[in-house]
């Protein structure tokens, strides 16, 4: 199953990047909702190989799931890739400069059955492909909307 969008972000690319590659912001957050994230390394700089344990409930049941950091190009890509139990799958996201204050963020996420209960999880999903699809577009939207504000309150 893949899922994607875009959105456009009036910032200037590169700090579009610095607030999207701010990992320790993203485990805070998540944190707050209810995740347990544990970061495997004491690296501070974002490079290839940093990785996150994450065990979150969904559909009722906890989740474990092991997200490294497979891409890292300074200002341009940051790609994800992730591993449960019973799924596999990888996330990209490609920032382009439309102008030297307007930015492009297009996110791609593909996601792959490792197990028969993967295949079953992403059946169900599949079945309510149009209202998934949506939720990412707004839940991308949102990002981009939250990057924007925050960005802007900093100028």
């Amino acid at each position: 199953m893949e899922l994607s969008s875009k959105e456009d972000v009036d910032a200037p690319i590169a700090e579009v990047f610095e607030a999207i590659s701010d990992f320790a912001s993203f485990e805070r957050s998540a944190i707050r909702r209810g995740v347990e994230v544990q970061r495997l390394s004491e690296e501070s700089t974002p490079q290839p190989g940093l990785a996150w344990d994450i065990c979150a409930e969904f559909r009722g049941k906890p989740r474990e799931l092991r997200v490294e950091l497979a891409s890292y190009e300074p200002t341009t890509l940051i790609s994800l890739t992730g591993e449960s139990d019973s799924l596999t799958g990888n996330g990209r996201i490609e920032l382009l400069a439309l102008s030297p204050r307007r930015t492009r963020i297009a996110v791609t996420v593909k996601v792959q059955a490792k197990t028969l209960s993967g295949r079953l999880l992403l059946q169900s999903l599949k079945l309510a492909r149009s209202k998934v699809k949506r939720r990412f577009k707004l839940r991308v939207a949102e990002f981009a909307s939250l990057t924007e504000d925050r960005l802007s309150r900093t100028v």
